[in-house]
């Protein structure tokens, strides 16, 4: 099946998105479309760290090699802000555009060849908790896959807790839309009140085919909706990824795995539409990227971590395309698009 576009459809007291797949619609009706009022708007907050250092350890994903993460609290102003220990003493870098060094099935973050692999689910909880300042110590190259979601990172980090700090927290207000484009792979922002997403995915699989999710992403829905969604793969593809140096980590215990009629998982899904779910939450780890909380509407059909960190640099590289406000509303009527055949 093939999905033609993505819109919104008004011939519904609900709202919904519809998504043409294969000449036939499929609706998507709007999570939270009731909503009180004052739940949807923006809301000036000052900026938040943790309130005492959290330490997580596993494995990674991709080198299968044990690793640690150590979080640490941070001043007004730091970010996020990555040391990573190469042997030779940290290197330390922002999480930000220019960090970006690959993104092949996961985002990798890197300086002066030192690189800090698969960082979006851990950015993702930051984000969804708005952590704005913390310093993350990364030991073995990689975050810790932990179970496949950002759950873990949540519920660590609430423990933690979570402190108010002295300055009021910026946010990047979206003016204009910015996409980028790939064939029929894209993803755009635009203005919006709040950050929602709007996401469609089609793998053509018997277990799931067509998905999709629409929202407002606020602290409440991230941790509820999003944060428990697995990462997930599909059995015949695991050989050739691991001749490719990538998943030597992954296994049962921390993916949703797939052969070619089902789900593997013996404990089965966490949501029917868990797969769209981990697809938002990658995408909201990729676009912390850019540094600050964003207000605009995110649109996604079949993107991925290429797309998604496109979008973060492309958004970063039009200034005029968005504005930092400590107190954001919706305007502008502008447009960029970055295309490839």
């Amino acid at each position: 099946m093939k999905i033609a576009a993505i819109g919104p459809a008004f011939a519904y007291s609900t709202p919904v998105y519809v998504a043409c797949v294969a000449g036939r619609a499929k609706v998507f009706t709007r999570r939270g479309a009731v909503r009180r009022r004052r739940e949807m708007e923006t809301v000036s907050r000052n900026q938040q760290t943790i309130g005492e250092p959290v330490r997580f350890e596993g494995i990674g994903l991709h080198t299968g090699e044990a690793c640690r993460l150590t979080l640490s609290p941070a001043p007004v102003n730091t970010g996020v802000e990555f040391h990573a220990r190469n042997g030779h003493g940290p290197v330390r870098f922002a999480a930000d555009p220019e960090a970006i060094v690959e993104t092949r099935l996961a985002t990798t973050l890197g300086r002066n060849g030192t690189k800090v692999r698969t960082v979006e689910h851990f950015l993702a909880a930051l984000a969804g908790l708005a952590i704005d300042n913390v310093i993350a110590e990364v030991e073995g190259g990689e975050i810790p896959i932990l179970d496949g979601s950002a759950d873990s990172f949540v519920r660590r980090i609430e423990h933690a807790g979570i402190v108010s700090q002295s300055e009021a927290q910026p946010y990047i207000r979206v003016l204009s839309p910015v996409s980028v484009v790939e064939g029929d792979r894209w993803v755009r922002i635009s203005p919006a009140d709040r950050l929602r997403v709007t996401y469609v995915i089609d793998y053509g699989h018997p277990a799931f085919g067509v998905q999709g999710y629409d929202g407002v992403i606020t602290r409440e829905t991230f941790v509820r909706e999003i944060a428990p969604a697995r990462t997930f793969g599909f059995l015949r593809d695991v050989e050739e990824m691991k001749r490719r140096g990538l998943i030597r980590g992954g296994s049962l215990e921390n993916a949703i795995v797939l052969d070619d009629r089902e789900v593997i998982n013996k404990e089965g899904l966490r949501y029917e539409d868990e797969f769209v779910r981990h697809k938002v939450l990658d995408l909201i780890g990729d676009l912390r990227l850019l540094g600050l909380p964003i207000v605009g509407h995110v649109e996604a059909q079949k993107s991925g971590h290429d797309l998604n960190t496109r979008l973060v640099q492309a958004l970063a590289r039009t200034p005029s395309a968005w504005e930092r406000v400590e107190d954001p509303s919706p305007r502008g009527d502008r447009s960029f698009s970055l295309s490839s055949a």
